[in-house]
């Protein structure tokens, strides 16, 4: 039975974009569309109030924002993106190509072959997302993407040094100063100074987000992005001042991002209620944390760690932070979450920031079916199949032929009989005939 110390004001699954979204978006992405280079160089004037002579940036345009950085952030940098690419690079390792004779004279095989080209998208805005460069492009590379292009947006023109320090350094093999659905749109589909890509990923605004929505079928995506989600399962062991960091910590990316507390103690429940409002006084993004705390914050409290551990699943959140006794039990329980944190050592920041796993990740129910974005994502899983001898050629003609028959399929049937007839030298009776079978 669970029980609400504090229930969400509003819904924690947000629906689909709203009809003024999905009609700008349509109308931007059908002008790039039409006319290219003019078209998204009028939105970055409008939206950006950006217009630079290229939005590609020279080497020593990259050289020059570089040298602007300090040079802790670059080594911060270089020291995340390692972190990065090594678990990319185990990602990477677990996939193995394979050839197998599965019958004799019968070869089967796999491949997992790197998409051509990315593009990938950096926001800007209220916050700078250099950890996107860092999970996106880094990705791609070990991967083995070939391209990389990337976009970040410069408001007014003003330069995001660190980003831009962050997509080189992480092996951006282009970097354009291009923000919102015009970006998204130009490395879809192309204009006359940006070569399309294959896929779009990387986080962003609603527009953005529609954008990919609107785009994926033309080019593949990461995921569909929704607002971040955190939900903590806690038994009586757990800190009150650790939990209410580590929710707040989630609740200030955007006014709508659920953060929600399922425990086992009412006392924990009360005690991370007050702690909330405590540390909201003094945190400097109190008015956007505050918000999604007021709209989408829940604390309830079950009977049994169990009963948590379905219900979190039910939630499915993007990031499922674990602290109880054994927080070992839910990676033996639980099924449904974009990534999760065991233990009070661990947070979900680490994850965000720095400690290597990727933090694109499922929303909006989605960790149902999918987990976030992994070195796979980068990387086309294809067959192939050889026969090498003209008895197994034979022997499996002889089965299509009946295999296709019976959906009424001659075609198909025809090409099993000439497998068989060239076996024996000859040629199938309806070829000799010169007629219909």
């Amino acid at each position: 039975m669970k029980k609400y110390v504090k229930q969400s004001a509003g819904s924690a699954v947000v629906g689909p974009s709203s009809e003024s979204v999905r009609t700008t978006v349509e109308a931007v992405i059908a002008d790039v569309r039409a006319r290219g280079d003019e078209a998204v160089r009028e939105y970055s004037e409008k939206f950006d109030q950006f217009s630079p002579a290229s939005f590609r940036l020279s080497q020593d345009d990259i050289d020059a924002a570089i040298a602007r950085v300090p040079e802790q952030t670059l080594a911060d940098i270089r020291t995340v993106q390692a972190n990065v690419r090594r678990f990319a690079e185990f990602q990477r390792a677990s996939l193995r190509d394979f050839e197998a004779e599965v019958t004799p004279g019968v070869l089967l095989g796999q491949k997992n072959v790197p998409v051509d080209a990315v593009g990938a998208y950096v926001p800007g805005g209220r916050y700078p997302l250099l950890a996107s460069a860092h999970m996106t492009i880094t990705t791609a590379k070990v991967a083995g993407v070939r391209r990389v292009a990337a976009c970040t947006p410069a408001p007014g023109g003003n330069l995001p040094d660190a980003s831009i320090a962050a997509m080189h350094l992480a092996g951006a093999d282009e970097i354009y100063l291009l923000g919102g659905v015009q970006a998204v749109t130009a490395l879809a589909l192309g204009t006359e100074t940006i070569e399309p890509t294959n896929m779009l990923v990387g986080p962003g605004n609603a527009f953005v987000a529609e954008a990919k929505r609107q785009l994926f079928g033309e080019v593949g995506i990461d995921l569909f992005a929704g607002p971040t989600e955190v939900l903590i399962v806690a038994d009586e062991t757990a800190d009150a001042f650790l939990t209410a960091v580590d929710l707040l910590s989630q609740a200030e990316h955007g006014p709508d991002s659920p953060a929600v507390l399922i425990t086992t103690s009412e006392t924990l429940a009360h005690d991370v209620l007050a702690e909330v409002d405590r540390q909201l006084r003094n945190l400097s993004t109190r008015e956007v944390a505050g918000a999604a705390w007021r709209d989408h914050g829940e604390i309830i409290v079950v009977d049994s760690l169990t009963e948590a551990y379905t219900l979190a699943d039910e939630f499915a959140s993007e990031h499922v932070q674990i602290f109880t006794r054994d927080p070992r039990e839910a990676l033996r329980t639980m099924t449904n979450y974009g990534a999760l944190f065991l233990g009070e050592n661990t947070c979900v920041s680490f994850g965000d920031k720095v400690i290597g796993t990727n933090h694109v990740l499922p929303t909006r129910l989605a960790a149902r079916y999918t987990g976030g974005l992994w070195v796979g994502k980068y990387l086309k899983t294809v067959t192939y199949q050889e026969i090498t001898t003209l008895d197994a050629s034979a022997d499996l003609g002889a089965l299509l032929g009946r295999a296709a028959r019976a959906e009424n399929f001659e075609g198909h049937a025809r090409s099993g009989d000439a497998r068989v007839a060239r076996a024996h030298g000859t040629r199938p009776d309806w070829a000799l005939r010169g007629e219909g079978a």
